[in-house]
């Protein structure tokens, strides 16, 4: 009877006895953004050396230098294409070749964490040599936009599986869910590489919190095709820590706004988020009756009374969002099936 057992054994079996290595490496993952995140802090007095022009308003980046150099230039947008080409390169070679989930690590996986440390600390070195990120050149609402629409993309992508508004799903087509999370890959690796190389590593809370919210999902990016990139606690995570940072920062911005942030994206956890955890009703209701008692103490002082309306302006802003989201793949599913045909089998598998 021992040798039919050992000769039966599954497949599934033999995993569940397999180290995790895929959660060891989250672990130490973490310790790093924690480390590094210190490490930013602790040499920033040294930027204070770099000439800043005044602060010219809400649509104005501060930290960017007050002359731009032709080496502050080449060094971060150089970095940062080379970032950028290596991710997508490792991201199509696994969904090409690999294409197999895993609960350790694929070789594709060890290459992107080395790829990811080691442009995390070129950009440490080039902000302390040259200082600029490409927020010289660029726009600050397009490193804000395009945060903001990878976590509307979340929001699409888990649809079918914890609906958005407590637990009921949009009417989404398959294929457009599909298109969604076969491709998504590619944008939020745009979308978190974009982000970390527009910002110098500067040490003011709102950096610091950015700066570890960052390095998070450049460790979800590389965990693609592991079983815990796609463990519903650690998503989440990557979901609700825009909360603090989007929080924290406008609290240094001093414009009295931050319950916005802090009730909108707690808000979007209570309608939406927490559905896909399996938690009990009654845990929901207790997040739901600590939702509501802490925006009733807030928006019932003089400073935010009558201003109710700022409960709801995230998440209208990011379910619409959604359905626009939704309608423009629609649409390049419809432009592709006229144009080339319908090949849904030709996709590349969903990382």
């Amino acid at each position: 009877m021992a040798t039919i057992t050992a000769n039966t054994d599954t497949g599934a079996e033999r995993a569940t006895r397999l180290p995790r290595y895929d959660k060891m490496v989250i672990w130490g993952g973490i310790i790093f953004s924690l480390v590094f995140t210190f490490i930013i802090w602790a040499a920033a007095p040294r930027l204070e050396a770099f000439p800043k022009l005044p602060d010219q308003g809400a649509a104005w980046y501060y930290w960017k230098l007050a002359e731009p150099t032709v080496l502050s230039r080449l060094t971060s947008w150089g970095f940062y294409l080379a970032h950028q080409f290596a991710l997508w390169g490792l991201i199509w070679y696994a969904q090409t070749r690999v294409k197999k989930y895993t609960t350790g690590l694929h070789t594709v996986n060890i290459l992107a964490l080395g790829i990811n440390a080691l442009f995390v600390v070129l950009h440490f070195f080039q902000t302390h040599i040259w200082y600029d990120g490409i927020a010289q050149d660029t726009s600050i609402f397009s490193s804000q936009g395009a945060v903001i629409v990878m976590l509307v993309w979340i929001l699409l992508m888990e649809n079918n599986r914890r609906g958005l508004f407590f637990g009921e799903r949009l009417p989404i087509g398959k294929r457009i869910i599909h298109i969604a999370r076969k491709y998504h890959g590619y944008f939020f690796a745009w979308a978190i590489i974009y982000t970390f190389w527009f910002h110098p590593m500067e040490a003011t809370n709102g950096h610091l919190v950015g700066f570890f919210y960052t390095f998070l999902l450049l460790l979800q990016g590389s965990l693609f095709l592991t079983r815990i990139h796609v463990n519903k606690w650690w998503m989440v995570v990557q979901e609700v820590t825009v909360l603090a940072h989007g929080t924290l920062v406008a609290i240094v911005q001093g414009n009295n706004m931050w319950p916005m942030f802090a009730f909108g994206f707690a808000g979007i956890f209570v309608i939406t988020q927490m559905h896909g955890l399996g938690l009990k009703n009654i845990v929901k209701w207790g997040f739901l009756g600590i939702y509501i008692v802490g925006a009733l103490l807030v928006y019932t002082q003089p400073t935010w009374a009558g201003k109710f309306w700022q409960l709801a302006a995230i998440p209208m802003i990011d379910y619409l969002a959604v359905v626009i989201l939704a309608l423009l793949i629609a649409a390049g599913i419809w432009v592709y099936d006229r144009v080339w045909g319908k090949r849904g089998d030709e996709l590349p598998v969903n990382i």
